[in-house]
């Protein structure tokens, strides 16, 4: 799971980040797997997109690229995000790793036209590339609950990621099967 500080479980526990999550409830269902956690707090797809190669080195047999919430705090261009998911994407499929691409929403507060731009990257690349499962909203049912959220309101507290994995469960095991299917490069 390439992410950043929502992946790597920014203020949480040691094992009650996302991914730990989303390992316990596919082993609760019976799937032998290891999620490994890629998350860098701070990482926006540039970072994403400079470390994948680090990221493949225990080369796994499928991907979740969850990044871009750091690009829209800090204001990127969509357009620069699109071109460092693209990249990520690109590698990703030349390695016939399949992948689960969650989107993200970006701050209100860069305008309603930005906002537009920023979600409509990830259902625009997800949409080019019909053999990756797309996710639209990494904090779907999460993002906006204070109950779900640390103090900062931005990160997950220990139920919102709990939500979190139990959202995606059903786009991962898709992915999953994706991959049982596939042979990686």
């Amino acid at each position: 799971m390439l992410g950043d500080s929502i992946t790597a479980g920014y203020g949480l526990a040691r094992g009650e980040g996302p991914p730990a999550r989303i390992e316990a409830l596919l082993r609760q269902k019976g799937r032998n797997v290891r999620l490994l956690d890629a998350g860098v707090s701070g990482d926006t797809t540039a970072g994403g997109r400079a470390r994948l190669e680090w990221a493949l080195a225990d080369r796994p047999d499928a991907a979740i690229v969850a990044l871009g919430g750091n690009d829209g705090l800090r204001g990127l261009t969509p357009a620069q995000m699109r071109t460092n998911l693209t990249a990520i994407l690109d590698g990703l499929a030349a390695r016939n790793i399949p992948t689960l691409l969650a989107g993200m929403i970006a701050p209100p507060n860069l305008g309603a036209e930005y906002g537009r731009e920023f979600a409509a990257v990830f259902s625009e690349l997800a949409e080019a590339r019909p053999a990756i499962v797309f996710y639209p909203f990494l904090l779907e049912g999460v993002a906006g609950e204070p109950a779900l959220n640390q103090a900062d309101r931005i990160h997950p507290n220990t139920r919102g990621a709990q939500i979190l994995a139990e959202r995606m469960l059903p786009a991962i095991e898709t992915l999953l099967d994706r991959a049982a299917n596939s042979p990686a490069g």
